[in-house]
């Protein structure tokens, strides 16, 4: 078995880059999974760890209840919301989609992010993801990747 190649986030390109990943990806929320896929896109951008981009197949029925609210994306466009739902359990504006992408990432088009610091948690190949500080991007962190990493205090002007 090879060791997967370890990547600097300051290696990671501006305007971001996106590519295909066949890794395992999950979200559990509420104790369950509500995700699962080996078919996501990674968004690769300096100094941030990769946002994972999963189709909307790829979640349990009823688990993406569409939000209030958007925002803007000075590389992606504008992003809608969802929130996820397990049961009971919701977690508020933890997801967010482009419907339509701007040029250059259209292959993202009605994919879903997810937010790993509102949900239970997310893995990648069995890895339990850490999310990225600051509570405003959408980053996972794995042991692939390394920083430091925008997001946390100090880092704003990066």
């Amino acid at each position: 078995m090879t060791k997967p190649t370890v990547e600097s986030v300051w290696d990671y390109p501006r305007p971001p880059r996106v590519e295909p990943s066949t890794e395992l990806v999950e979200v559990e929320l509420g104790g369950r999974v509500v995700a699962s896929t080996r078919t996501s896109w990674r968004v690769l951008e300096t100094s941030h760890p990769p946002t994972y981009y999963l189709p909307r197949a790829a979640f349990a029925p009823g688990a993406l209840r569409p939000a209030t609210g958007r925002s803007w994306c000075e590389w992606k466009g504008q992003a809608g919301y969802f929130d996820l739902v397990a049961d009971d359990v919701v977690a508020s504006r933890a997801a967010w989609t482009y419907e339509l992408p701007s040029p250059g990432f259209e292959v993202l088009a009605g994919a879903v992010a997810v937010m790993p610091g509102l949900v239970d948690r997310c893995t990648v190949d069995g890895e339990v993801v850490q999310p990225q500080a600051g509570g405003f991007y959408g980053g996972w962190i794995t042991s692939r990747v390394v920083g430091p990493f925008k997001g946390g205090p100090g880092t704003t002007g990066w």
